[in-house]
């Protein structure tokens, strides 16, 4: 039996922070350490090319800085409307279908349940290469259906009188990119939610059966209140991703948030900050803040969650 040398046996005592210490490394190297060096940053002023001694302390400058610029809270504004039109729709749509599949779907479930997950593990490029030719002007299938919807009497008048430029339009350009992240959000939503069914008591269903129950009433006081706690998991998640929503607005607009502004995120607005604009601490200053507001509508989530009582 090959035994290890003597210099190479570890005491049961610390064998446990041996095994730990690759994870903890990693972890304190591109966790902690970038967490805390974007704190010191965010009271300095840095560029990044002039090396790290020309780093010079201005205290809560870039705060009050961030605070004064009115492109920040446009972004603000920006990533609020696009947090609500996308994330708000993801769970009203979630809920139901899951449940439809839950109840519907047996054999089939798992392939049904894999084809509505899969945008969620979709490529990036890909989708900004789908998406941009489904909201071309002139040649894409979106503009094509509106004008064949176009040519229905009575809804036919419902729908834009000329193609929509949706990459263009300041006034289109949100709902495109709040479409994209419901598209691809939105399947990884009812996989929650559908875990969450199967493991609702059928003793509960069968009960309010014979007691007269329809689908419907199930469906509000049995289903419902037994989701409660995933759907206070999925809208905390949808909270905050939308209010770091980074990737779609980011490819969709070429990173320089479209016409007007209109697609510029909070966190798009810091990646130009710090990369187009070499202000790493002003960027710095904004991430803190931006992290506030997450914390906060976190908490205020928990708040609206929260049964009387608790």
């Amino acid at each position: 039996m090959l035994r290890l040398p003597h210099f190479l046996r570890l005491s049961p005592r610390y064998a446990p922070y041996a095994l730990l210490a690759p994870f903890l490394v990693l972890f304190i190297v591109f966790g902690v350490f970038p967490l805390l060096f974007s704190l010191y940053l965010a009271f300095h002023s840095w560029e990044p090319t002039s090396g790290l001694g020309a780093m010079h302390w201005v205290g809560l400058d870039n705060f009050a800085f961030a605070l004064q610029d009115e492109w920040f809270w446009k972004s603000l504004r920006n990533t609020g409307w696009l947090a609500l039109a996308s994330g708000l729709p993801q769970h009203l749509v979630a809920i139901p279908l899951a449940t439809f599949l839950h109840l519907a779907f047996k054999r089939w479930r798992n392939p049904v349940v894999g084809a509505w997950f899969l945008p969620y593990i979709t490529s990036s490029v890909a989708i900004a290469i789908l998406f941009s030719s489904l909201f071309s002007t002139d040649y894409g299938l979106i503009n094509l259906a509106i004008a064949t919807v176009r040519e229905i009497p009575l809804i036919g008048a419902l729908m834009p009188a000329a193609a929509v430029d949706w990459l263009n339009d300041p006034e289109a350009l949100k709902p495109a990119i709040a479409t994209i992240v419901f598209w691809r959000y939105v399947g990884f939503n009812v996989v929650l939610y559908l875990a969450a069914l199967q493991t609702i008591p059928v003793d509960l269903y069968e009960a309010a059966t014979i007691d007269g129950a329809g689908r419907f009433q199930q469906f509000f006081h049995i289903t419902l209140p037994s989701l409660r706690p995933m759907i206070l998991f999925g809208v905390t998640l949808s909270v905050i991703g939308g209010l770091q929503l980074f990737e779609e607005p980011f490819i969709l607009t070429g990173g320089k948030g479209g016409s007007d502004q209109a697609g510029m995120t909070a966190a798009v607005y810091l990646y130009r900050n710090a990369f187009d604009f070499n202000d790493f601490g002003a960027a710095s200053a904004m991430s803190w803040l931006l992290f506030l507001v997450v914390a906060a509508l976190t908490w205020l989530t928990h708040r609206a969650f929260r049964r009387q009582g608790d």
